[in-house]
């Protein structure tokens, strides 16, 4: 298994881990400062969506975001990516407001995962635990944990968009 990736602890931070957990599971765990309900719409509205999603270390833009968070719904992301735009997409396939979501991610073929990810409030924090199950040793080792280890600076981005939104309940 490979070794967690973690950020550290800061004002605004939690501990965010990466850990590949079997031959076709990633998790990622962070805590997050701010109530469910608010985690949950970062998660599924475009408008907040956008606002957070992409590392900015990677220096790529979000062209377009569509989200149908609804079960048989549908999400299309297209990034500015070198030479050409690329798109990600897939279907919800679960959706459990405030507590839980799952999606397929269709560009991989036969080798996209399914991300799931669940919502746990306590004290005005939520506990984020991001799941993604690929299909075979081989779809994941392929696919890496690269966009997984982007969820450490992403997370940290949710945590300030939760601040400039005034709801970030503090430690």
């Amino acid at each position: 298994m490979d070794a967690a990736i973690q950020s550290s602890p800061g004002p605004l931070k939690n501990r965010t881990t990466v850990e590949r957990t079997s031959d076709r599971d990633v998790v990622v765990t962070r805590t997050i400062n701010g109530p469910a309900r608010i985690v949950f719409e970062a998660f599924t509205q475009a408008e907040l969506f956008r606002r957070w999603w992409v590392p900015r270390s990677m220096g790529m833009t979000l062209l377009s975001c569509e989200l149908d968070a609804r079960v048989g719904g549908t999400y299309r992301l297209v990034f500015d990516f070198d030479p050409e735009p690329v798109a990600f997409f897939g279907t919800y396939v679960e959706v459990e407001p405030y507590s839980r979501l799952a999606w397929t991610n269709e560009e991989g073929g036969d080798g996209g995962s399914v991300t799931t990810v669940t919502f746990e409030e306590q004290d005005g924090r939520t506990l984020v635990v991001l799941h993604e199950r690929y299909p075979s040793k081989e779809a994941l080792d392929a696919a890496g944990t690269g966009a997984a280890d982007a969820m450490v600076e992403t997370f940290d981005q949710l945590d300030e968009l939760l601040v400039a939104l005034g709801e970030n309940s503090g430690p």
